[in-house]
């Protein structure tokens, strides 16, 4: 499979943050932006899941191959860990958790609602849900946020085994997750010196 990206533009609140941007990923392959804050990695991976338009380009994906991981965990705070995990896998046709429970940690905690855990341990059930829906193309935003070291190395480990199983990743982050063979994609010669887009509209956003 393969996602492919050709002369993308993106845009946020209708001012062009990121211009002619062209990639592919492919089976095994995890990518990595990069880029100082406000140059566009949130931007282009909500364009890239569909939750916005682009200004203009293509994006060539495979039907319903993709999951989204953003800042927001979204969970259902008075669901357990565990309902947590089979809500999102009845909802991607699955019916397994108990690799997504061991893979982050989580089997301790199985029984306790979302509402009564830390940061740490809702971003771990976040990524979770990852594992659950079966989805070839794992796109994240800053995914180890709230996370510490060890949960940083538990969630590497399990991007990895998700490449090795050929499926990919998009990943924005400044944290090392022990890819060593991932490409790293640069933003910064891709931003944007267009105007304003006139009446483009993000108001649903």
């Amino acid at each position: 499979m393969e996602l492919r990206v050709t002369d993308l533009a993106v845009a946020r609140g209708g001012v062009p943050l990121l211009d002619g941007l062209s990639f592919a990923v492919h089976d095994g392959e995890a990518l990595v932006l990069r880029g100082p804050n406000g140059s566009g990695k949130t931007t282009l991976l909500r364009t890239l899941a569909g939750l916005q338009p682009p200004l203009r380009g293509e994006i060539s994906c495979p039907p319903d191959q993709m999951a989204y991981a953003a800042h927001a965990d979204g969970l259902k705070s008075t669901l357990t860990v565990a309902e947590n995990l089979r809500f999102w896998a009845a909802i991607h046709g699955h019916a397994g958790i108990d690799a997504a429970l061991a893979a982050l940690n989580l089997a301790e905690l199985a029984d306790r609602q979302a509402q009564n855990l830390s940061a740490g341990q809702k971003r771990r059930l976040g990524l979770a849900r990852l594992m659950v829906t079966g989805r070839w193309l794992w796109v994240l935003d800053e995914p180890t946020v709230s996370l510490d070291t060890a949960s940083v190395a538990l969630f590497g480990g399990v991007v990895r085994a998700h490449l090795d199983a050929g499926g990919a990743a998009l990943l924005a982050t400044h944290i090392d997750l022990g890819l060593d063979e991932a490409r790293v994609l640069d933003l910064g010669p891709f931003k944007a010196r267009l105007a304003p887009e006139p009446g483009f509209d993000e108001a649903f956003l």
